[in-house]
């Protein structure tokens, strides 16, 4: 499995902690980083602001990026980032670690969006690790289903 060249992240308020800690065990873990914000803690802030553009960015360059993208539930955030063409943003909020698997291995997602407010630095780390290094399927049925997204 090719590695991404750059990991995105992004966040508001609610997962501005988080974010700063995985910020350093992604690069602990050898990956080039490149955090999109929130740049400090501003408790009236408004998750599209940072996730639109990080989505932005993945929709034009899906073969070089992937994202982590946090919010309170993760939900709102991909909400936002699935608006963009090409990006496929998956939640996760403590549910089974097989979610994590699936959304790479059947559906290539390239962005991960985390419900900070529902997950342990710990586990929030083991996700991140888990879905970054699970690769997609590349089975003709999954390429396909993709491709129905896409058109």
């Amino acid at each position: 499995m090719q590695k991404p060249k750059k990991i995105l992240l992004a966040t508001d308020h609610a997962g501005f902690e988080l974010k700063e800690s995985l910020k350093f065990f992604l690069k602990e873990l050898g990956y080039e980083i490149e955090d999109k914000g929130a740049f400090e803690y501003n408790s009236e802030d408004d998750y599209p602001d940072f996730i639109k553009p990080v989505a932005k960015e993945v929709s034009e360059n899906p073969d070089e990026f992937k994202a982590i993208i946090l919010g309170g539930s993760g939900q709102g955030e991909a909400m936002t980032a699935n608006r963009f063409k090409n990006v496929r943003a998956a939640v996760y909020n403590f549910l089974d670690f097989d979610i994590i698997k699936l959304s790479r291995e059947h559906n290539d997602a390239n962005i991960l969006s985390l419900g900070a407010r529902f997950l342990t630095e710990d586990h929030a780390k083991e996700a991140v690790k888990l879905w970054l290094e699970t690769p997609f399927s590349e089975e003709e049925r999954h390429i396909r289903r993709i491709q129905k997204i896409e058109n």
